[in-house]
């Protein structure tokens, strides 16, 4: 019997997608682990939000298990690599409609078990409260 495919990043597309056509800027929300390749400094509290839109994010492949672009940090060209498993959510920054995932079983091993205080910035986060 074949392997189950994971809808996460057919869902990811279509969300992408859906804002490009609404004219709306696509921000993933990324929970950074080894895998992830992404500008560090941007981390915060082992998080980055990131602007996944057409003008933002150059050469963007949403592949079943890798995301990869390039976008410009600070001025400087930068590849970025992000595990489909690493991502917590899509959504529209303008109105913050989207999808939002459980942490999966790799990503839920390497979480911390405080709870992150809220980003400052007022951009969208999700928080789960058991």
């Amino acid at each position: 019997m074949a392997k189950e495919r994971s809808t996460k990043p057919y869902l990811i597309r279509a969300i992408c997608e859906w804002c490009s056509d609404s004219g709306l800027t696509a921000y993933l929300s990324v929970k950074v682990d080894a895998q992830t390749r992404v500008p560090m400094e941007h981390v915060k509290n082992g998080e980055i939000v990131l602007n996944v839109s057409p003008d933002a994010a150059h050469r963007l492949t949403i592949g079943d298990d890798t995301i990869q672009f390039a976008a410009r940090f600070s001025g400087v060209s930068r590849e970025c690599s992000i595990p489909v498993a690493a991502v917590q959510g899509i959504f529209a920054k303008e109105n913050s409609q989207g999808l939002f995932f459980q942490p999966e079983p790799a990503a839920a091993a390497t979480a911390d078990a405080a709870p992150t205080p809220p980003a400052p910035g007022g951009k969208p986060r999700l928080q789960i409260v058991k």
